[in-house]
């Protein structure tokens, strides 16, 4: 039946097709993504899930501007959208909801995104924040999560602007996700974030700490593996794309630069087979890679102060914290840094 639908479909125009997309609504279990952008033709998009409402990460097609994604959804999710530019815009689901993305291609940072109040509610700071300053931004990102215990943008908003940046604020978000867990106390990505956050709000990691693990290929990893001019330990997972980014980055700065660049990398999925098979034997990835298949329990993310997807940590040879949470863009420029001089000799 399956390949029956798609050849049938394979013969309708694409403008056809869209509109049968458009004009359903979506069904008990399913969430709908629609979306019209003016100065935008033809294009791909990518959307992936950073709680689980997909796995991996799903493509999303334009055509003349417009465009529809549908999936199906049990619970309420968060939807990460990644435009041309590498621009991401946050969208809320919840199952049997429809959403609309408008705007401007030549604006992205304006879009709305309307049908529903967490959504409307976003897009009500995010066009706040435009207006702001730098370090106005935190302080009005905190005023909107106590203002809002109950959404799914709370959650996001916290990670995003306390905890995944440059310089983290542990103790606030600390604070924040208590808060947070009061006021939802069956929310399980909440009970992990804040269990992780107990344990760093007094801690700040300075020096490589010690640890053991198992690769997916099964053999044991530890400190002792991490002593060339520049080590690096990542923290990945299928469904985010900033952290695939990372992992590709990496890939071609180990290729350059052999054994002064070591790399221990821990993957959240929670299938450590299909990680071996679908990333480290297909990619051939030069170091060590750590599924456990516990997802946000594994022992590691812990140890090096990490609680949320994409993170990473750069260390010297002396085991020394040089930079944490970068992009991917400044990890590579971090690292090109520290070893552009290194192959000068050879």
């Amino acid at each position: 039946m399956k390949n029956y639908i798609e050849t049938v479909i394979g013969f309708l125009p694409f403008y056809f097709f869209t509109f049968l997309l458009l004009s359903c609504g979506p069904g008990r279990h399913s969430f709908r993504i629609e979306g019209r952008l003016r100065h935008m033709n033809q294009a791909e998009f990518y959307v992936y899930s950073p709680d689980g409402g997909i796995k991996g990460i799903d493509t999303i097609k334009v055509h003349e501007g417009r465009f529809a994604y549908e999936t199906m959804l049990r619970d309420p999710a968060t939807f990460v959208v990644i435009f041309p530019n590498f621009s991401e815009l946050a969208v809320f689901g919840e199952p049997g909801e429809k959403v609309e993305i408008k705007g401007d291609a030549s604006h992205m940072k304006e879009m709305t995104v309307e049908g529903s109040e967490d959504n409307e509610e976003m897009t009500k700071l995010r066009l706040e924040l435009n207006r702001l300053t730098p370090p106005e931004i935190p302080k009005a990102v905190e005023t909107f999560i106590k203002d809002h215990r109950s959404s799914l943008a709370s959650i996001y908003l916290l990670k995003r602007y306390f905890i995944t940046v440059l310089g983290p604020d542990f103790r606030n978000a600390a604070i924040l996700a208590k808060m947070l867990l009061d006021a939802n106390p069956d929310n399980g990505q909440l009970i992990q974030l804040d269990k992780q956050l107990k344990s760093l709000r007094n801690a700040s990691l300075k020096q490589m700490p010690k640890f053991t693990a198992t690769d997916v290929k099964g053999h044991r990893v530890s400190e002792k593996d991490l002593k060339a001019k520049v080590n690096v330990v990542t923290a990945w997972a299928s469904w985010s794309y900033q952290s695939i980014d990372i992992q590709n980055r990496l890939k071609s700065k180990k290729k350059k630069y052999g054994d002064k660049l070591a790399i221990v990398s821990i993957c959240l999925d929670g299938s450590p087979a299909d990680c071996k098979r679908t990333v480290i034997d297909r990619d051939s990835l030069k170091w060590s890679t750590v599924c456990d298949g516990r997802m946000w329990e594994t022992p590691l993310l812990g140890k090096f102060g990490f609680c949320n997807i994409p993170a990473n940590v750069v260390f010297d040879n002396k085991g020394r914290v040089l930079a944490r949470n970068l992009s991917p863009m400044k990890l590579d420029e971090k690292i090109e840094g520290l070893l552009k001089d290194e192959n000068k000799d050879k």
